[in-house]
C-alpha cells in the first residue's frame, strides 16, 4: 500500500493565499453561510460604528471611544482567524489540485472512425463513446476501457506510484484514466466520459473544494450551533432591562463582546476546516471520495463485507498440484486441466498451464474449439471441443451440479479431495470431461500477513467483517480462521453480496465494501460506503462513492479510521468549544453586575483585575484559541481504536475537562498581561 502524500501543514504559498483570503472572505454575502461567524461579523460592525459615535445607543462612562475601538478590533481580529482556518484548509486542497492540473493536457488523439481510418483529434474534442488508438510513449487522452489489446501504462501522475502498471482488454483490470502514459506496446481504448467530465476532473474539483457539499452531520451540527446563537442572543437581549431594572448601566460593546463569548465562536470557526480537512486527509491517502457523505459514512460503518482473493488473501492463488479421483489417471487430468486454461487469462489458469507443461503436458489449442469464459453466476470455464466433448474446469459444487445434469455420477472419493485441499487453506478447482469428474487442482492461497491484527482492531471498535467468496465452505472456514474475521459467505455470487448487503441495513446498519469488477458494481452501489479499485472497470468505479488510486482492497480498514477520525475530530471540538463557555461566564458575568450587587464577587474565582480587563481578557482568549486550534483541527485528533464508551470517557475527559481548564488559566494570564496597559488608558 502506498504511503500517505506528505505535505506541511502551512506552506508560503499557502499562508500567503490564506492571509488574502482571510480578508476576501469578510463579504457579508459570503459570512452568511457561516452563521455563527456572521453574528460575530455584525458585532464588529456595531461596535465599529460606537468608536465613531459611542453615545449612538446612550452609552455613558470614561474612554467609550477607545473601549469600542479595542472591542471591534478583537472581534475583526476573531473572524480573521475563521476565515483564516478555512483558508489554509482550502489552500492545501487547491495546492494539490494544482499538481494534478499539471498532467491535463490537451492531447492529440488518434480516433478510430467506423471505416478503420485513424484522424487525428483533440483530446477535448473526444465524445464518450469514441474509441482511440493509443501506443508506447502516446498519453492516454481520456477516461476509457481497453478493448483490446495489453500495455503497460505508467499512473504516477495520479496515484504517485512509480511503477508502470498493466492494463488489457477483459476482466477487471481494463480501466485506464485520461492524463496517464502508455509505457510499452498499444491500446485500444473506447472513451467513457465526456469532456470535463473525467476522473481527474472530478478529482481536481473535489480536492480544490469547488464541488464541497456540507454533509449530513456537519449540516446538523451547523442547525444546533445557530440555534444555540440564537438562544443566547435572545439571553443578551433581555439582559439588558433586568441589569437597568439592577441599576447597571450596560453598554453596548459589552454585551456583543458577552455574546460573542457566548456563542460556540470557536468550533463555528473551524467546522468548515474540519469537513475539508477530512476531505483532504482521505485524499492524501490516494483515495478519492465523490462526496464528504461517503468519508461521514466511513466514520459510521458498522458492517464491512471484503471480498477474499486480493483483500484478504494475495490473491494470486497459484495451482500447486493435480488430484485425481475416481480412478481417473493423472495423465488425463493433466490434459483437461491444461485445455481448460488455454484461454484462461487469469493467474489460476497461467499457472495451472504452466504446471500442466512443467509435468511434460504440451496441448496445443485444438482446431474448431470454442472456450467457454468463466462467470460469477456459474463459477466455471472451459472448452467445447469438435465432435461434442466438453471440459470444464471450475468450482467443485458447480461442477458436481454440471455432472448431474449430463447424467454423471460424483466419484466418492472427490469430497475427501476437495476437504483435503481446503483443509489446507488452498482452493480446490474440480475438473470434468463430459459427464465424468476427473480430478482436483490444488490452488494455494496465502493470507496476507498482519490482516488479523487489523480485524483485531476493526473488532475492537465494534465493526463486524464479513468475507465473501466463491471457495466452498471448508475452505472459506480455514481461510476465515486463520484470518480472524468475524464471519463468512461461502459459495457466494454477485446476488449473495447485495443479499447480505440489503440484510444489514435492514438492521440500521451502515456497510462497508470494496470491489473491481463490473458484478460489484450493484453490491457497491447498494453499499453505503462502496470503495471501487482505481484498476478495476468503469462500471465499478461509477457504481462506488469511493475510489483507490492505488488499487489497494485492504485500504478500506484505513478508510474507516480516517471517517471515525473526522468524526472524532469534529465531535472534540464541539465539546471544548462548549466548555470554553463555562470559564466564560465566571470571567464576564461577574465583571458586569459586581459593582450593583457586589454578592456577585464571589464568582469572580480568578480574581479579574477589571470589569474591563475581565470582558477584554475573554474576548481575546475567545480570539487566539482559534489559530491555536487549527493545527489538529487539520491533522485530525488522532484516532485510537477502542469502544465507544471508553473513546467518549477519554475525549470528555480531555476535551470536555480541558475545555473548561484552558480558559480559566488563558483568561487570567492575558488579565495580568493586559490590566497594566488599560490602566495607563484610565480603564
Amino acid at each position: 500500500m502506498s504511503k500517505k502524500r506528505s505535505q506541511p501543514l502551512i506552506t508560503p504559498e499557502i499562508l500567503r493565499g490564506a492571509v488574502i483570503g482571510s480578508f476576501t472572505k469578510l463579504n457579508p454575502r459570503y459570512m452568511m453561510k457561516n452563521p455563527v461567524m456572521f453574528v460575530v461579523e455584525v458585532g464588529f460592525f456595531i461596535s465599529l460604528l460606537l468608536s465613531f459615535f459611542p453615545g449612538l445607543f446612550g452609552d455613558v462612562g470614561n474612554n467609550l471611544r477607545m473601549y469600542n475601538i479595542v472591542v471591534a478590533v478583537i472581534l475583526l481580529i476573531t473572524v480573521l482567524f475563521a476565515n483564516f482556518a478555512e483558508s489554509v484548509a482550502e489552500g492545501r486542497g487547491k495546492a494539490q489540485a494544482e499538481s494534478l492540473k499539471k498532467t491535463q493536457k490537451d492531447t492529440k488523439a488518434r480516433l478510430l472512425k467506423a471505416d478503420g481510418t485513424e484522424t487525428v483529434v483533440s483530446s477535448s474534442e473526444l465524445k464518450k463513446g469514441d474509441v482511440v488508438m493509443v501506443s508506447a510513449g502516446e498519453i492516454i487522452p481520456n477516461d476509457g476501457e481497453v478493448i483490446e489489446g495489453i500495455a503497460s501504462v505508467d499512473e504516477s501522475a495520479i496515484t504517485g506510484e512509480s511503477a508502470p502498471v498493466v492494463r488489457e482488454a477483459g476482466g477487471d483490470f481494463s480501466s485506464v484514466t485520461g492524463g496517464t502514459t502508455v509505457v510499452s506496446d498499444w491500446l485500444k481504448v473506447r472513451i467513457t466520459s465526456d469532456p470535463g467530465d473525467s476522473f481527474l476532473d472530478r478529482m481536481i474539483a473535489l480536492v480544490e473544494g469547488a464541488s464541497r457539499k456540507k454533509t449530513p452531520n456537519e449540516i446538523a451540527l451547523n442547525t444546533l450551533l445557530v440555534s444555540l446563537t440564537v438562544i443566547f442572543l435572545i439571553v443578551i437581549v433581555t439582559l439588558y432591562p433586568i441589569a437597568l431594572y439592577s441599576g447597571v448601566q450596560l453598554q453596548t460593546s459589552t454585551l456583543i463582546a458577552l455574546m460573542v463569548c457566548l456563542i460556540p465562536t470557536t468550533i463555528g470557526g473551524l467546522l468548515s476546516a474540519i469537513g475539508i480537512a477530512g476531505m483532504d486527509r482521505v485524499t492524501r491517502f490516494n483515495v478519492i471520495a465523490m462526496s464528504g457523505k461517503a468519508v461521514e459514512a466511513c466514520g459510521d460503518v458498522d458492517t464491512m463485507i471484503l471480498d477474499k482473493t486480493g483483500t484478504i488473501t494475495y490473491g494470486n492463488r497459484l495451482a500447486a498440484d493435480f488430484f485425481p479421483v475416481g480412478g481417473a489417471c493423472r495423465e488425463e487430468l493433466v490434459r483437461c486441466a491444461a485445455l481448460t486454461s488455454l484461454h484462461d487469462g487469469t493467474p489460476e489458469g497461467k499457472s495451472t498451464l504452466a504446471l500442466a507443461r512443467l509435468q511434460g503436458e504440451d496441448c496445443g489449442e485444438p482446431q474448431g474449439a470454442r472456450f467457454i469464459a468463466f462467470t460469477a453466476q456459474t463459477r466455471m470455464s472451459g472448452v467445447d471441443l469438435p465432435g461434442g466433448r466438453s471440459v470444464r474446469k471450475g468450482a467443485s459444487d458447480a461442477i458436481e451440479k454440471y455432472v448431474c445434469e449430463m447424467g454423471g455420477k460424483v466419484p466418492e472419493d472427490l469430497a475427501r479431495r476437495v476437504a483435503e485441499v481446503s483443509a489446507l487453506g488452498g482452493t480446490p478447482l474440480a475438473v470434468c470431461e463430459d459427464s465424468r469428474i476427473l480430478g482436483v487442482i490444488y490452488l494455494k492461497d496465502t493470507v496476507k500477513a498482519g490482516m488479523a491484527e487489523r480485524f483485531k482492531r476493526l473488532r475492537a471498535i465494534g465493526i463486524k467483517t464479513i468475507m465473501c467468496t466463491g471457495d466452498n465452505p471448508l475452505t472459506a472456514a480455514t481461510i476465515a480462521k486463520e484470518a480472524g474475521v468475524d464471519g463468512f459467505i461461502a459459495e457466494c455470487k454477485p446476488e449473495d453480496k447485495i443479499a447480505l448487503i440489503k440484510k444489514e441495513q435492514a438492521e440500521g446498519k451502515i456497510v462497508a465494501m470494496t470491489g473491481d469488477g463490473t458484478n460489484d458494481a450493484p453490491a457497491l452501489a447498494q453499499a453505503n460506503v462502496g470503495l471501487a479499485m482505481n484498476s478495476g472497470t468503469a462500471a465499478a468505479k461509477e457504481a462506488a462513492n469511493m475510489v483507490d488510486l492505488d488499487s489497494d482492497p485492504t485500504k478500506i480498514l484505513e478508510v474507516v479510521e480516517i471517517g471515525k477520525q473526522l468524526l472524532i475530530t469534529r465531535g472534540s471540538l464541539t465539546t471544548f468549544s462548549i466548555a470554553n463557555d463555562i470559564a466564560k461566564y465566571f470571567a464576564i458575568i461577574p465583571a458586569m453586575f459586581m459593582m450593583a450587587i457586589p454578592q456577585l464577587g464571589v464568582l469572580n474565582i480568578m480574581d479579574l483585575a477589571t470589569p474591563h480587563s475581565a470582558i477584554l481578557s475573554a474576548l481575546i482568549f475567545n480570539a487566539i484559541i482559534i489559530p491555536c486550534l487549527i493545527p489538529l483541527a487539520l491533522r485530525g485528533v488522532k484516532y485510537r481504536p477502542m469502544s465507544s464508551g471508553r473513546m467518549l470517557a477519554r475525549n470528555m475527559m480531555l476535551y470536555g475537562l480541558g475545555g473548561v481548564i484552558a480558559p480559566f488559566a488563558g483568561i487570567k494570564l492575558i488579565d495580568m498581561l493586559i490590566h497594566p496597559l488599560l490602566a495607563l488608558w484610565g480603564f
